[in-house]
């Protein structure tokens, strides 16, 4: 669907493009409507977040919304993992 695998910005997508991204939250704001906020999409996938900023905010974000997918989740944080002993 989309030409970038990649979304970095607004300035680069086509009209159709920007429709699709839409149409899909108005289909995941009925889903929080919901008593069970889940859609089976990624179900039997497990996501790894890597975040090499401290930020809670947005770990838990991606986190959230990867649960909602159905996905497991695994999240590593930069001070506290190898990648700091170089």
């Amino acid at each position: 669907m989309f030409k970038s695998k990649d979304l970095l910005g607004l300035k680069e997508l086509t009209a159709e493009e920007i429709t699709f991204i839409l149409d899909t939250a108005a289909g995941f704001r009925d889903v929080l409507k919901r008593d069970i906020k889940k859609v089976p999409t990624l179900r039997g996938r497990t996501m790894v977040n890597l975040f090499f900023e401290p930020s809670t905010r947005t770990r838990t974000s991606f986190e959230l919304a990867a649960k909602r997918m159905s996905t497991d989740v695994i999240n590593f944080s930069v001070p506290t993992s190898s990648v700091t002993k170089g």
